[in-house]
């Protein structure tokens, strides 16, 4: 039979193929579990032994030889989808990275447009602003500190959001 592939005469190659293609198929399901891949190395591999015949140089049995190419086909499907994976993962990680990249530099120019208009505020308004908004303080206690009436804070800090919330846009809640 391997004198007959290698002469090219297409009966020995469809009785080889005839032959093993089913065991084939069903060894290589164990490698890879899934019979449509199975057959596709299988496929290929009878492919790659008719393109090669003429030089192929089989030195244990002919059953050994096939058994072994589509084992070892097998393993390097195996290999392939590993190192896909990975690749997939490492893509996958990136574009996470990528994204949360993304939203700390948003996070960061909204900020940085945020302190921008604080600054432009008038002096006293600012000054209530930072202590109730930044520094966390009750109006109560900013009222007491800066000696004025807890409705003074009140409108400071309201006036304060409306300047924010005309340039930064509605979406900015107090």
């Amino acid at each position: 039979m391997i004198k007959g592939i290698r002469a090219g005469r297409e009966s020995s190659y469809a009785r080889l193929f005839d032959m093993y293609y089913r065991p084939l198929s069903v060894f290589a399901v164990k490698y890879v579990n899934d019979l449509d891949i199975a057959k596709e190395i299988v496929q290929d591999f009878f492919v790659h032994l008719y393109e090669n015949r003429e030089s192929l140089v089989i030195s244990t049995s002919l059953q050994s030889y096939l058994y072994q190419s589509v084992r070892n086909r097998s393993l390097n499907h195996i290999k392939h989808q590993q190192v896909q994976k990975k690749h997939l993962d490492h893509l996958s990680h990136s574009q996470e990275t990528t994204e949360e990249l993304e939203e700390i530099i948003r996070v960061n120019e909204l900020e940085h447009r945020i302190f921008q208009i604080i600054s432009e505020l008038p002096p006293r308004c600012r000054e209530i602003f930072q202590m109730s908004r930044v520094n966390g303080k009750p109006n109560k206690e900013i009222a007491k500190q800066l000696g004025i009436s807890i409705r003074t804070v009140e409108t400071q800090i309201s006036n304060a959001l409306k300047a924010l919330r005309k340039t930064l846009g509605e979406d900015i809640s107090s």
